[in-house]
């Protein structure tokens, strides 16, 4: 915009000056001088005035016009350090209450709806002859994935997590299981049956989940394959006879041979920083570009 500003600039000057010239040219053919009241009044010099007056008000306005390059700039770099606190807190309450003390499990879906990411105590046992597949998904790793945000892909092994019905004989519901991550070529039960226990009554510390939304270019969940893409807790709980109730059984809830437990994701994307050293950034070199052509009279 600044470059634009100058070559503006040049057209206005030359245009003026092609005007100045015709002024000029019509005024030799009048009299150079003509006296108002006792006074000789020279119509060259008025009409240079006039244009001289017309090309600084021309410049005045695109001066404060293009300031708000760098005004909008700051605007913008200041709003993403709100956004970077307001991020901050957000993941440090949504850890808080994934290491917070486990409380027995409501079965009010209204109670359940206030406690995402609340950690929750079952007790009861497994049905591995209805499992769940979501896939394609990977470890969690919040170390990982903070060094990872932002970026297009990530390399690392990919799997699927085995969402499992479990009977709870203390509430007499059965509500879904997130057991944890399996690999990939661990996903069928046969190659994992030292890991499906399902006879013995057991405690389950978990994580409460609602139902999600399918995003954009996720795909649909596929039920006849048993191929699902995001939870779904209706279509999950009409396949498998249970609740809409699910939890992500935690890391401690892991049977030696079955799924990994803890894969409850709760770090966020947190790019804030990068805008706000994008914007200040931009804000520095366009304040600077400014000076030094309106301020400094400097010629970029």
């Amino acid at each position: 915009m600044l470059a634009f500003s100058t070559k503006t600039l040049a057209i206005i000057k030359k245009h003026s000056h092609v005007v100045y010239i015709k002024r000029t040219l019509l005024l030799s053919r009048l009299p150079p001088l003509r006296s108002t009241q006792g006074r000789l009044v020279n119509f060259g010099r008025q009409c240079s005035s006039t244009a001289a007056t017309a090309e600084k008000g021309e410049d005045s306005f695109l001066k404060w016009f293009l300031l708000l390059i760098p005004a909008t700039t700051f605007g913008l770099g200041t709003w993403q350090v709100k956004r970077r606190q307001w991020k901050m807190q957000l993941i440090a309450e949504l850890q808080s209450l994934t290491a917070a003390e486990p409380i027995p499990l409501p079965i009010d879906p209204l109670e359940l709806n206030n406690l995402e990411y609340r950690r929750v105590r079952v007790r009861g046992r497994y049905d591995h002859s209805q499992e769940l597949y979501i896939l394609p998904r990977s470890p969690v790793d919040p170390e990982k994935e903070a060094r990872e945000a932002g970026r297009l892909s990530s390399s690392g092994e990919t799997g699927a997590n085995v969402i499992t019905p479990f009977h709870c004989t203390d509430l007499g519901i059965t509500i879904l299981v997130n057991r944890g991550y399996v690999p990939k070529q661990k996903i069928k039960p046969e190659t994992r049956m030292k890991g499906q226990v399902n006879t013995s009554e057991m405690e389950v510390v978990g994580v409460v989940r609602l139902t999600e939304t399918r995003k954009p270019f996720v795909p649909n969940n596929d039920v006849d394959r048993n191929r699902w893409h995001f939870r779904d807790l209706e279509a999950m709980s009409r396949v498998t006879g249970t609740e809409p109730i699910f939890i992500d059984a935690d890391f401690a809830s892991t049977i030696p041979g079955g799924p990994i437990g803890g894969q409850t994701r709760v770090t966020l994307r947190n790019e804030h920083m990068q805008y706000i050293m994008t914007w200040y950034g931009l804000c520095v070199a366009t304040s600077y570009m400014w000076y030094a052509k309106f301020i400094k009279k400097i010629k970029l």
